[in-house]
């Protein structure tokens, strides 16, 4: 976990200055790190970045503590995994993962309102589908089961085209990252189940 140990950092001192702000806590892997319309796309909202580039849903658990601390958001809004599958961990592996941030999350922020964006369908890993959507379905089945502050946010089906795979206008030239379009489809899903 050494390699993340820069941008934490960066992230504990932004939490520093923004700390009593109370807003909707963004945290997660390059997809929320990348979002730079964030504070533009949520109107009237103050929202706190806090994502990190490259980041698994286990380094997410990891650097919890460090990156969350006084932090005492209104709301909380992750996305993470794909990095995960990506480097070969199964989807058993990040269910787990996804306890132990319901468990951080609830100790650190009490029952806040929680949302977990699912798993969305890159383009560069579509042989990965039944994978990604394996660790959706858990990940989904356990948030209905516990029926408690955590919501699931598909994004995945939204994103997929007519033919049933990722649609191009909603990632960048490597086939991984959002482009504006598709920032612009989580904003309105988010926005939606926000509300």
């Amino acid at each position: 976990m050494y390699w993340y140990e820069q941008e934490v950092k960066q992230l504990e001192h932004l939490n520093e200055r923004k700390k009593h702000s109370d807003p909707i806590i963004f945290y997660g892997s390059s997809s929320i790190r990348l979002w730079h319309s964030l504070e533009a796309d949520f109107p009237g909202r103050k929202v706190l970045n806090l994502g990190f580039g490259g980041s698994t849903l286990a380094a997410c658990v990891w650097f919890f503590e460090r990156i969350m601390a006084d932090c005492t958001p209104e709301a909380f809004v992750f996305y993470a995994g794909d990095n995960d599958l990506g480097d070969g961990r199964n989807p058993e592996e990040i269910f787990i993962f996804f306890q132990q941030l319901v468990v951080k999350a609830m100790r650190s922020f009490g029952p806040i309102p929680c949302y977990f964006i699912s798993l969305k369908p890159s383009i560069s890993r579509w042989q990965m589908a039944e994978q990604f959507k394996y660790t959706n379905n858990l990940i989904e089945s356990e948030i209905i089961r516990m029926n408690d502050n955590w919501k699931f946010i598909n994004v995945f089906k939204k994103m997929l085209d007519k033919s049933g795979n990722p649609n191009p206008a909603y990632y960048d030239h490597d086939g991984l990252h959002l482009s504006a379009a598709g920032y612009l489809l989580w904003k309105e899903i988010i926005l939606e189940k926000l509300a």
